[in-house]
């Protein structure tokens, strides 16, 4: 699933069920919405994972999930050999100052009553990683690597744009040089321009600390320009990963056809050939996913097995992983 050796990340399994529960006075469990079903992936040491998917379909839920913000329902994540699952306490504590993240909306997830100084040294005294001036000279350092002026300190989150915040919220994941940063939408509350700023930023960072991200988005093509690979969500479940070019130029899976087929492409030459697919019909409630594939109710090209039996989860050539009955492994 990883299309190499060399993993820092292995997802193998993942649900992440969150309970429905109806009644006013004596609640009883009716149900669960599966925000998470059934999800395998590797991250390889050094890259960038793009995870797409529409408004809902569980991104946001991986991440969280994969640092054990939420804990699972079931399955098991192994994060540089140790699985997390079996780890608790202390041990959970010492694995997470290597896992970090930068969170979507940089107006909600700083304290407004913190400094700057504050928010980014929180992580090194939560951690008892540095004290007195080695915090300062460490906080100075970090808001010097984002480009922000080390002399902003003392200021609060009020008084930066929202391009500023988000830098800030990338030096906080920074202070304890993690190993794997989870990018959850950092781009998508900034404008156009501030957008290219940061993600120059998180590449000009990867290159010089080795880091390894998870980039959750729903624009496509910032996805492509800084993803290694690339995998697609649908209700809960992975539908497609593989090599970012090779998604672009020959996606397999259906949703994921319909996807790309709507990223702009400045050039109306491509634009007048290229046949936009319109998907019909709303996505099913994860509470009560269809019968056999999950993509069923909205796919053109359906047929009966598609409404019976759920579609395994298979390399069809190498490095690129289908969930699809109508798309065949090489020489088959």
């Amino acid at each position: 699933m990883s299309g190499g050796n060399g993993s820092l990340v292995k997802v193998r399994n993942l649900k992440k069920y969150f309970p429905v529960m109806r009644g006013t006075i004596i609640q009883r469990h009716t149900g669960d919405c599966k925000a998470v079903d059934d999800v395998s992936f590797d991250i390889i040491k050094g890259e960038t994972l793009g995870l797409v998917g529409e408004t809902g379909c569980g991104k946001t839920t991986v991440g969280r999930t994969i640092l054990r913000l939420y804990e699972p329902t079931d399955g098991e994540i192994i994060f540089g050999g140790t699985k997390l699952s079996e780890v608790t306490g202390g041990d959970l504590r010492q694995i997470r100052r290597k896992m970090q993240m930068i969170f979507q909306d940089p107006y909600a997830s700083l304290n407004p009553r913190m400094t700057v100084g504050s928010i980014i040294a929180a992580p090194l005294e939560v951690h008892n990683v540095a004290r007195g001036k080695e915090k300062h000279d460490r906080v100075q350092e970090l808001l010097q690597m984002v480009g922000l002026n080390p002399y902003f300190v003392n200021r609060y989150p009020h008084e930066f744009s929202g391009g500023q915040r988000q830098r800030i919220g990338i030096a906080r994941a920074l202070a304890l040089n993690p190993d794997l940063i989870i990018c959850d939408e950092p781009i998508s509350s900034l404008d156009v321009s501030i957008q290219a700023q940061v993600v120059n930023l998180l590449e000009e960072l990867q290159d010089k600390l080795g880091l390894t991200y998870l980039f959750i988005a729903h624009d496509l093509s910032m996805v492509r320009h800084i993803s290694d690979r690339m995998a697609v969500m649908y209700l809960g479940k992975i539908v497609e990963v593989t090599d970012r070019d090779e998604i672009y130029l020959n996606p397999l899976h259906p949703y994921t056809q319909a996807l790309m087929s709507a990223v702009p492409i400045p050039d109306p030459d491509i634009i007048e050939t290229r046949q936009r697919i319109i998907l019909e019909g709303d996505i099913p409630n994860p509470s009560d996913p269809p019968v056999g594939c999950n993509f069923n109710t909205r796919c053109p090209v359906a047929e009966d097995i598609c409404f019976q039996e759920e579609p395994a989860y298979l390399e069809v050539k190498a490095g690129h992983w289908v969930a699809c009955h109508l798309v065949k492994p090489e020489g088959n």
